[in-house]
């Protein structure tokens, strides 16, 4: 059986990553965020995919959506990169990554506002996949705009496909319930291990198809903090 984790111990499999083996937290976002390219740029052959547009938030999960648009600009794939949120108050991976993208020459576009439902909408044309980079598992709760516009304007545009990464923005990773907003996703490109709430009923209308990708994380240390059964935890 595929270990399937919990929100609690993907944070740990992170904290032990860094704090304990000594691997940069922008090194495991670099794994993430090449190896999520790769199966979008397959995607992208398969479906003949115009453009690739990556919705990023100012969180880690953003920071693997920078990662995935400079690594499909290196491939030569046509990309948009949008960011919904401020870029003052970044995760310092995310910003790093978020800097590496700017000083290619790559224009950010910032989707805020009233508005920023019609702007994601307005920003994805048919042909197009888009990439939700918004939230990642520490998501819980309600979202906040003005995410919860943006993900209402990501499901609602005319495009080839919708790409989450790690998990659809407004899904709690541990229950699979939706929030207020959530991204119905084709596939779920999910790192480490997959995640107990894709196991429930209430996730399927929105993980779409999920595939698992390596962060770096020695398989070791994912089997140590995977539970004994799939049983869901108490958050």
């Amino acid at each position: 059986m595929d270990p399937i984790l919990t929100r609690e111990q993907v944070r740990q499999i992170d904290r032990i990553a860094i704090e304990e083996l000594g691997i940069p937290g922008v090194v495991l976002m670099e794994n993430a965020g090449r190896n999520a390219a790769d199966h979008i740029a397959r995607l992208v052959t398969e479906t003949g995919a115009a453009r690739v547009i990556i919705f990023c938030g100012p969180g880690n999960n953003g920071g693997d959506g920078f990662v995935i648009a400079r690594q499909l600009a290196n491939r030569a794939i046509p990309i948009v990169v949008c960011l919904a949120g401020d870029p003052d108050r970044m995760s310092p991976d995310c910003n790093t990554n978020y800097q590496i993208v700017r000083k290619m020459g790559f224009e950010v576009t910032t989707i805020d506002g009233p508005d920023a439902a019609a702007k994601a909408t307005a920003v994805l044309r048919k042909g197009d996949i888009a990439v939700d980079a918004l939230l990642g598992t520490g998501f819980s709760g309600q979202v906040r705009s003005p995410l919860d516009a943006v993900i209402r304007g990501i499901n609602q545009a005319d495009k080839t496909l919708t790409v989450a990464v790690d998990v659809p923005s407004g899904m709690d990773c541990d229950t699979g319930q939706p929030a207020n907003a959530t991204i119905r996703a084709d596939h779920t490109l999910t790192f480490a291990a997959g995640k107990i709430g894709f196991t429930e009923t209430a996730a399927a209308p929105y993980v779409g198809r999920v595939t698992v990708y390596d962060i770096g994380a020695p398989p070791a240390l994912i089997e140590r903090l995977r539970p004994t059964d799939r049983v869901r935890e108490t958050p």
